[in-house]
């Protein structure tokens, strides 16, 4: 029993399919781990954007913890929208109850059409209250300059900017260098040992890239749920968005989805 790597995303849905839950879960089983899912909030989402949303109450966020808790042996977790701060802390005193394994945390704050998925107040209880239990945090450049109170310019400035996240307690840092321009994409990585890293792609000029920030950080999840080591699930991640960007495909009439039938890209660059 319970011998196949098992893998838990804590998100909100996207009705369209090509973010949140839906996105996890594709991604979990692409990775050839078993997903399941507590739900925090529901959207009503299309490649256009994001029509409503509906935290579901807080005492349901308890019945799923308690659920899978009960039955299951989650070797990771990885938390998505998480809504509002009321949300977010009833998360975490439900993740300090279990044991679930590594925690990615990817802080989503606004959607690709630019409806916010965060509440500002709730900012403040993921520096304080969710990222000192987190293994690993993925923001990209805007949710890493409100995370660290800062603008990002440069490479330097992504690097300073790390280490203040790192301040309040997670172990590693990646940030996504998505945002910038060039024709080389950049992420950089900081682990707790203070060891760091770079993964380079050449960037793809495309307006497909709903759930990019969703697929990386669960593929790092689901590595980990297999036991796969912390640096090289990283990788695995940067390679998977990398071809899952890359190998597009067409749905929608918006910001259309990442193909999560994708193969590895094995363009990427690594710097240590």
């Amino acid at each position: 029993m319970n011998e196949t790597p098992q893998v838990v995303t804590i998100a909100g849905t996207d009705s369209g399919g090509g973010a949140g839950i839906q996105a996890d879960l594709k991604t979990f089983q692409m990775r050839r781990a078993f997903g399941m899912n507590i739900v925090v909030a529901l959207t009503a989402q299309n490649t256009l954007g994001v029509q409503d949303s509906f935290p579901v109450p807080l005492t349901f966020i308890d019945a799923q913890f308690a659920s899978l808790a009960a039955d299951f042996q989650i070797k990771a977790a990885k938390t998505g929208m998480l809504a509002d701060r009321e949300h977010v802390e009833c998360v975490v005193e439900n993740l300090k109850k279990v044991d679930f394994g590594p925690l990615v945390v990817d802080p989503v704050m606004i959607a690709k059409g630019g409806h916010p998925l965060l509440q500002s107040d709730a900012i403040t209880s993921i520096r304080t209250k969710l990222l000192p239990i987190a293994t690993i945090v993925t923001p990209n450049i805007p949710e890493a300059e409100v995370l660290a109170d800062c603008t990002i310019e440069s490479e330097a400035d992504m690097m300073a900017a790390a280490k203040k996240i790192q301040q309040f307690g997670v172990q590693h840092v990646i940030i996504k260098g998505g945002h910038q321009g060039g024709a080389i994409s950049r992420d950089y990585v900081l682990f707790s040992s203070g060891a760091q890293m770079w993964l380079s792609g050449p960037r793809i000029h495309t307006q497909n890239t709903h759930g990019t920030g969703d697929t990386f950080s669960a593929c790092i999840a689901a590595e980990l749920a297999k036991g796969t080591a912390l640096r090289e699930a990283i990788i695995i991640g940067k390679k998977f968005i990398q071809g899952a960007i890359e190998q597009g495909i067409m749905v929608g009439h918006g910001h259309g989805p990442t193909n999560h039938w994708a193969t590895l890209d094995e363009q990427i660059t690594i710097e240590e």
